[in-house]
């Protein structure tokens, strides 16, 4: 960092047996303790709805909450987990099955789906101890705190992110949450919120984030551009020095944040990233807006904020504030609606509103705090079955010296999916995982076929298609196997077939795709 640091930051259902010993694992009415429906981003791509219309489960240690993943039906079965008490290393352990893939000393929601995690009671602290998300959709986490995540020292976890998310994550609400450290870099700690490695359809909102070297980024590198759509809302940044985010390329919305005393740059838009900034409160911070420690310039519009005692350094050729005169340079279409609050009433509604322990209290742009609707216990209707496709003609793309292939959560080969050899599969590790094909350049592809294996056809229940470069989802179905799949004609370099629910371990003979 071309800067020192100028402030110095302040100093927190498996077997029954398993749960008697690992904390409390006791099964709920379905009635949920999470309160409201996901907003901004989160809304999109399909929605976000957690472990709405599971079972409702209550833990007091990390081990128990791993017990309750693993002891799922599958790695998609819908479940909300109730957590109170402090979640810590000594009470958080590895447990092993075939719907989840856990780890000791971090939360790990790892190549699952469909799962709340929510505060309740005295409230839930999880102590020196990160939550990392990886391969997985459809995540809920609301009404929790995060304290003193570390990267070096000792303990570490979750390498020093507060919570982090990385490798094909989609649609995350974290909602009404306090992240915080007690410090920067130099003391061991790293971002309170990173998002990298395809992650996209993320909302924060209602949170505090407090007290760190970092408050978070999108994008490892400035060539790693598969992140976006994202949105930050009634949140409060307080006694950060930087990050606040830092985007690296993708799309991302700020609306009725509150930003305070942000110690070195606030929010980084570079790499092409574009920042629709709106109804926010800057108070007693530097440099707010702009592309900041690099050239790769990004991209802002701005609306109706407030820059109160806030001061602006002078342009140089790897520092580029947005003030003291901020304009927009482009524009930002938002695909959601989005009630604000004036920027005026932003501090009070705010700290009314935001961090764990508040009572999930929201509001709805009257600059009113008020508690939401209670959410629906019923569950969220299956995907519409994409129209029945007929075998498609010409050339299949998979096959040839262009083509090459990828996947998540396997256990097999995914070179055998693209062989045309039937006797060959590829197959996840568990019920759930993804497969694609890809090329070293663009191609047009309206319709693929999937062809199970000999004897597990029909185990395949609901799935997905995604252009894996943009995350657009191109096809969704549920029923029994798979097999022809036809979308709008789509120009992609990496075609997705995600299985996100299934009888049985799924085996991928062939996945053909077509142009026409």
């Amino acid at each position: 960092m071309r800067r020192s640091t100028t402030a110095r930051l302040s100093a927190g259902l498996a077997a029954t047996a398993l749960a008697a010993a690992a904390g409390v694992v006791v099964a709920m009415p379905q009635a949920s303790a999470a309160t409201g429906s996901a907003t901004g981003y989160a809304t999109q791509n399909g929605g976000t709805t957690g472990g709405a219309g599971g079972q409702t489960v209550r833990a007091t240690t990390g081990t128990a909450i791993h017990a309750a993943l693993c002891g799922r039906a599958s790695s998609s079965t819908p479940i909300t987990i109730e957590v109170e008490g402090t979640i810590n290393h000594a009470n958080t352990s590895k447990v092993s099955g075939a719907s989840c893939n856990t780890a000791d000393g971090v939360i790990e929601l790892k190549q699952i789906s469909n799962v709340t995690i929510v505060g309740v009671g005295s409230g839930a602290v999880f102590d020196q101890l990160g939550i990392h998300i990886r391969e997985s959709s459809n995540i809920i986490i609301q009404n929790v705190t995060v304290r003193n995540v570390k990267k070096s020292g000792s303990p570490t976890s979750n390498g020093g992110d507060a919570i982090g998310m990385e490798n094909d994550v989609r649609n995350v609400w974290v909602d009404h949450t306090t992240l915080e450290a007690s410090g920067g870099e130099s003391e061991g700690y790293d971002g309170l919120f990173d998002l990298k490695d395809n992650t996209q359809y993320v909302t924060m909102s209602y949170s505090i984030l407090r007290n760190s070297g970092r408050g978070g980024l999108v994008g490892s590198s400035e060539t790693e551009l598969s992140n976006g759509f994202l949105t930050y809302h009634h949140n409060l940044y307080e006694n950060i020095d930087s990050r606040t985010p830092l985007l690296r390329g993708g799309t991302a919305h700020m609306y009725n944040n509150h930003y305070l005393h942000l110690n070195e740059s606030g929010i980084n838009s570079r790499a092409g990233a574009h920042a629709k900034v709106d109804n926010n409160y800057f108070e007693d911070s530097k440099d707010v807006l702009g592309t900041f420690y690099t050239d790769a310039a990004g991209y802002w519009q701005v609306s109706g904020n407030i820059f109160d005692g806030v001061t602006w350094s002078a342009p140089e050729s790897d520092y580029h504030p947005a003030g003291p005169d901020v304009r927009s340079n482009t524009t930002v279409s938002i695909p959601y609606a989005y009630p604000m609050d004036a920027a005026a009433c932003v501090p009070d509604v705010v700290s009314r509103t935001a961090g764990a322990g508040k009572g999930l209290l929201v509001s709805d742009g009257s600059c009113s705090p008020q508690t939401p609707a209670p959410t629906p216990t019923t569950t969220t209707p299956a995907p519409t079955p994409t129209p029945t496709a007929t075998q498609p003609s010409g050339t299949n793309l998979s096959i040839g010296a262009g083509s090459d292939g990828s996947s998540k959560a396997d256990g097999t080969s995914y070179g055998n999916v693209r062989d045309g050899d039937l006797s060959t599969y590829w197959s996840p590790a568990g019920s759930t995982g993804s497969i694609s094909i890809k090329w070293g350049s663009a191609v047009s592809v309206s319709s693929i076929v999937i062809r199970e294996a000999s004897g597990s056809a029909g185990t395949i229940g609901t799935w997905r298609v995604t252009d894996a470069d943009t995350g657009t989802v191109l096809a969704t179905g549920t029923g029994t196997g798979a097999g022809p799949i036809s979308f709008p004609r789509t120009s992609l370099r990496k075609v997705t077939f995600e299985i996100t629910g299934a009888t049985g371990t799924p085996k991928v003979a062939e996945f053909e795709t077509y142009a026409g």
